[in-house]
């Protein structure tokens, strides 16, 4: 049996190629995939700005079906074939000193240079990303069970979902009671907002920019932000003030791509002894007043990646269905329509959909 998957060699040069299966140890385990979700890396890989000089099989926020599993493999993630499950895009040797303490992103053994995803061809057995009718789980991988209930495209929000939880939650320990700015109502923006409001944050604060952020942000209220606002026209820090009877943020995540303003922005938006996260990339340098952050006492953290206690919350957030997830705007498409689809996110054709899915078994 062979796997059919595209590669791409080349910037904008997504080619269908066909793959052997790999044989299944005892460790191993070969996913047959249904959906997988895009997001930035995708589009970033696809017109070169992330460059390479290999060809890969991209595609990491895999959700399918276990076809074959090895004894071990299947006692170690507690799945068995016929499971549906979610994959992580890191891989983790569980031996090293950054694993043992669950930063698994720092892996000496594989680490950002070794992620699903983004692993050449030339490395057997080739299919390590989610753009494929099959991916090779290896004996490294971490995969999370996903319920039921699920369907597999809402599933594969597991990723930006986990990583809300862990960018809006885990790493600022936002609690019950605090007042959180969130910058950009993309899906990591709206990931974020329902993770801080799951954690008992008491308003959330979302900012857009322009026309196109409009109807995010009135996603953004549907997922229940407490203020929105299009930083192009309004003072966030203004509505902020109005709401909150004059409280500041207790904590800002900056979710943004390329958008160094939004970084000025949160450092107005913080409270004196408050936290800012940044999540996005810059894309170019910042212009502000380092001071500020002396003054106001403002601990800057960045986030990067995602753990498996923000994947497992996630999904069980995605599960308990409270939040319109399955309603979002949302564009699926097969091979044949893929390069399309990452043009439209990159914003080279039309408005980005909010969420954006590859699906293997789709006809467009």
């Amino acid at each position: 049996m062979d796997a059919t998957a595209l590669v791409l060699e080349a910037p904008r040069r997504l080619v269908e190629r066909s793959f052997e299966v790999p044989d299944i140890g005892t460790d191993d385990a070969l996913l047959r995939l249904e959906a997988c979700g895009l997001c930035g890396t995708d589009h970033e890989q696809y017109t070169g700005v992330l460059p390479t000089s290999y060809a890969f099989i991209p595609g990491h926020e895999s959700v399918g079906v276990i076809e074959r599993i090895g004894r071990g493999a299947a006692k170690r993630w507690d799945v068995r074939e016929g499971d549906r499950v979610a994959v992580e895009v890191f891989l983790s040797c569980r031996e090293c000193e950054p694993c043992r303490a669950g930063a698994y992103q720092r892996c000496v053994r594989h680490g950002l240079r070794d992620m699903y995803g983004y692993i050449s061809i030339d490395k057997p057995p080739s299919l390590w990303g989610g753009y494929s009718t099959h991916q090779y789980l290896a004996p490294d991988s971490i995969v999370h069970k996903v319920p039921a209930s699920l369907d597999p495209v809402v599933a594969t929000l597991f990723n930006p979902l986990g990583a809300g939880v862990r960018w809006g939650v885990t790493v600022p320990q936002t609690k019950a009671g605090d007042v959180v700015a969130v910058l950009g109502p993309g899906i990591r923006g709206l990931a974020t907002l329902v993770a801080v409001k799951e954690a008992g944050a008491s308003c959330v604060l979302v900012t857009g920019a322009g026309g196109n952020d409009a109807p995010r942000l009135e996603t953004a209220r549907r997922f229940g932000a407490d203020i929105v606002c299009d930083v192009t026209t309004d003072d966030p820090v203004q509505a902020l003030r109005q709401a909150t009877g004059g409280r500041l943020a207790d904590v800002v995540v900056d979710v943004t791509a390329k958008a160094p303003a939004a970084f000025v922005q949160a450092l107005s938006l913080v409270r004196h002894g408050g936290t800012v996260v940044v999540a996005g990339t810059r894309g170019a340098n910042v212009e502000f007043w380092p001071d500020l952050i002396v003054y106001k006492e403002i601990r800057i953290l960045g986030a990067l990646g995602v753990d498996a206690p923000a994947y497992r919350r996630a999904l069980e957030i995605l599960a308990e269905g409270a939040y319109p997830f399955a309603d979002l705007p949302r564009a699926v498409a097969g091979a044949s329509g893929i390069a399309d689809l990452i043009e439209t996110m990159a914003g080279e054709r039309g408005t980005p959909p909010v969420h954006a899915v590859l699906a293997p078994g789709d006809a467009s």
